[in-house]
């Protein structure tokens, strides 16, 4: 799938900076390894196209944090995610919105961003498939984004769910679902 309009265009990377300190952790991250590894990829390869690269992080109910205290806490060496984190780390050039609740656009300046940015069209990527992911791209759908699914740079506790997830964001959401490598 080719990205027609690089700077009207945003990689949204939802909730990756991330320690997975929570009872099922260790069942998303089992995925999501694999997923942030293809996410790497398809984030360089963007970047080098002129794509907008956004991050879109839970606060995780610190609600006096910023995003470079997240950075810091999830890359400590005895966070579960640190090897996530560390891959997928933010440059300077970078956006981030935090966000309260699953949706990337439910109360965060994420719209307003866009808009000054220019962009129409997002490309989703990161955890979890069924909850966040999908709940942002609901919110894009609503507001008259054209979405894009990096569906192998995105990851759920458990694959049939993640599945189900992509699959309604194809068949409602009318979605472009495909695989990283095939997104430049």
């Amino acid at each position: 799938m080719r990205i027609e309009h690089p700077r009207q265009t945003a990689l949204l990377l939802i909730d990756v900076i991330n320690d997975f300190d929570f009872p099922a952790a260790d069942k998303l991250l089992r995925f999501a390894l694999p997923a942030a590894r293809n996410l790497a990829r398809l984030k360089e390869r963007l970047r080098d196209k002129g794509v907008h690269i956004i991050y879109v992080n839970d606060n995780f109910g610190h609600w006096q944090s910023d995003f470079r205290e997240q950075i810091e806490r999830c890359t400590a060496s005895d966070a579960k995610g640190a090897t996530i984190a560390k891959l997928l780390l933010p440059e300077k050039r970078d956006y981030f919105v935090l966000k309260p609740k699953h949706s990337g656009f439910y109360s965060t300046p994420l719209d307003a961003l866009l808009g000054y940015l220019g962009v129409r069209t997002l490309v989703l990527a990161g955890f979890a498939g069924d909850i966040c992911v999908l709940y942002t791209a609901n919110d894009a759908y609503m507001r008259d984004f054209g979405i894009v699914a990096a569906a192998d740079c995105i990851a759920s506790e458990m694959e049939a769910s993640n599945n189900a997830a992509l699959e309604h964001m194809k068949e409602r959401l009318k979605a472009g679902v495909h695989l990283s490598r095939h997104i430049w």
